[in-house]
């Protein structure tokens, strides 16, 4: 199992595919199913697919999200089985994921008497556009899932260490743009006109109260202005600026009040300059929340197969697993990779030795898992 899920690994890695474009990607996925012998689902996806194993036993319908594209990084590993794409690389481990559902996925099939109830094994396009979920959840995959896993590569510990909490483990990931208008003028008779500049300055201030005098200081949270724009030239003062940023937070009152907050901060400080702003709010996917049944199974199944299980380390990152658990209860498991460069780095790699121990875990996890 080991040789051939390293081949196997080694391939994707080779091969990286960016979000929605995961086509060689989903067609080699196809073909080691096929050739296992185990059932895709008919479902019409441009990229991506849904495989299932049915034991012969009665119990729930799981399923298991494995994410499948890669980044735009360029990779600085030294791998011999390094990337073959320029500017495209797995910095995110998805290549890892997809190994260790596809071993899962032969061992399920192969235990199927033992098997009870249904898994589902869910290889998802595009997570990092943050949406990719959307996708899977287009069709009617999930109508009768009881519980979904989800797991991810995690640098920050050894090969053999299992991350695991119950609760929130990952922030609702949010955009807003906000447009500042002004009245243009020479750069030199700035009285003739309205500076945007100077309003987007203060307003890129103010935002910043929202978490430090609104937000419950031990509730996470951040707001990140990513991108200022304005202008063209050197001697006349624009007629608007644009800010860009990101809102993470983990509660959902929270994520009500950043959006609000920032309409009104941002409207409110450009008036003050006699300027006036307009804030668009672009909704991401939630906070990604353990149910604490489903993560105290799996941490009692870490230890019963020999791997240490660590708490799960909280991250104001985001996944779009959490469209998921907006349906049903979900769990989302950090698996040790090796500790190295962190996710979307260039230097980012997993270490070859976790893939087997991955595999099994997540099928003992799935064969036990009828949790009442």
């Amino acid at each position: 199992m080991q040789e051939k899920l390293k081949e196997i690994f080694e391939w994707f890695h080779r091969n990286p595919e960016l979000s929605y474009a995961e086509y060689r990607t989903t067609e080699r996925i196809r073909q080691l199913l096929t050739d296992a012998g185990i059932e895709i689902l008919p479902y019409t996806l441009e990229t991506g697919l849904a495989a299932v194993i049915r034991g012969e036993k009665k119990g729930p319908v799981q399923a298991l999200r494995c994410d499948i594209d890669a980044l735009p990084v360029t990779e600085e590993t030294g791998l011999p089985y390094a990337s073959e794409t320029p500017g495209r690389m797995h910095a995110c481990g998805h290549d890892f994921h997809i190994t260790a559902g596809l071993g899962t996925a032969f061992l399920l099939r192969e235990r199927k008497r033992e098997l009870a109830g249904t898994v589902k094994i869910l290889f998802q396009p595009g997570e990092e556009s943050s949406l990719g979920a959307l996708k899977m959840l287009e069709t009617d995959v999930m109508k009768d899932v009881e519980r979904i896993w989800g797991l991810h590569a995690d640098p920050t510990n050894a090969a053999g260490v299992i991350g695991l909490r119950e609760g929130a483990v990952a922030a609702a990931v949010d955009r807003f743009v906000i447009t500042i208008k002004g009245v243009g003028c020479h750069g030199a008779h700035p009285d003739d006109g309205v500076d945007p500049i100077p309003a987007a300055c203060a307003v890129v201030q103010a935002l910043q109260t929202i978490v430090t005098r609104n937000v419950n200081a031990f509730h996470p949270s951040l707001i990140s202005v990513t991108r200022i724009e304005a202008g063209k030239t050197w001697n006349v003062i624009p007629p608007e600026a644009w800010l860009e940023g990101t809102v993470r937070t983990m509660d959902r009152a929270d994520r009500e009040l950043f959006q609000k907050k920032t309409a009104l901060i941002a409207e409110k400080t450009a008036e003050a300059y006699g300027a006036q702003a307009e804030a668009k709010w672009i909704p991401g996917p939630p906070a990604v929340i353990n149910d604490a049944k489903m993560a105290e199974f799996a941490a009692d199944t870490a230890r019963r197969l020999g791997f240490t299980v660590v708490p799960e380390e909280q991250s104001l990152g985001g996944d779009d697993f959490s469209f998921y658990e907006e349906k049903i209860p979900g769990c989302y498991i950090k698996i040790g990779t090796g500790k190295g460069q962190l996710i979307h780095q260039p230097g980012f790699a997993v270490e070859e030795s976790v893939l087997e121990p991955a595999a099994k875990y997540l099928a003992a996890v799935l064969m036990g898992a009828y949790i009442s």
